[in-house]
């Protein structure tokens, strides 16, 4: 698969597809540094720009991390904590503060579960690493 800049798809969206596929295959391992910038630009014969907005997209959806003056990474598979829901609890799954993320050490694009359970307090939790179950009946 290449890159096309006649389809009507912008070439960093099928940028980010050919890196997306490459990590969903195993050719890029959790942990493994994604080609540079410069590397992927001549490449695929595309601008720098562009290399960065599929990165950049890549970042969001949490596939992977980028490490300012080192490059971008596939992130690691997390391990996942199951949380029950008990009986009048509630969940929703948003974006972290700039504070939450630091404070829970999440990359770019990893959202966060807040809970808030029965008697009205909240536990905000990494949302790659949490699995939300119900009780059985």
């Amino acid at each position: 698969m290449s890159i096309d800049p006649r389809l009507h798809t912008p070439v960093y969206v099928q940028l980010a597809d050919l890196l997306r596929t490459r990590i969903e295959a195993g050719e890029l391992s959790p942990g493994s540094a994604l080609p540079s910038e410069a590397r992927l630009t001549q490449e695929h014969g595309i601008g720098r720009e562009a290399v960065r907005m599929a990165i950049s997209l890549l970042r969001s959806e949490g596939l992977v991390r980028t490490v300012r003056g080192h490059g971008s990474y596939v992130r690691e598979r997390t391990e996942r904590r199951s949380i029950e829901l008990a009986a009048g609890s509630a969940a929703i799954a948003r974006m972290p503060t700039g504070v939450e993320r630091r404070d829970l050490g999440l990359d770019e694009g990893v959202p966060v579960l807040e809970v808030r359970n029965a008697q009205g307090e909240v536990e905000i939790l990494p949302g790659d690493e949490t699995e939300l179950i119900r009780p059985p009946r």
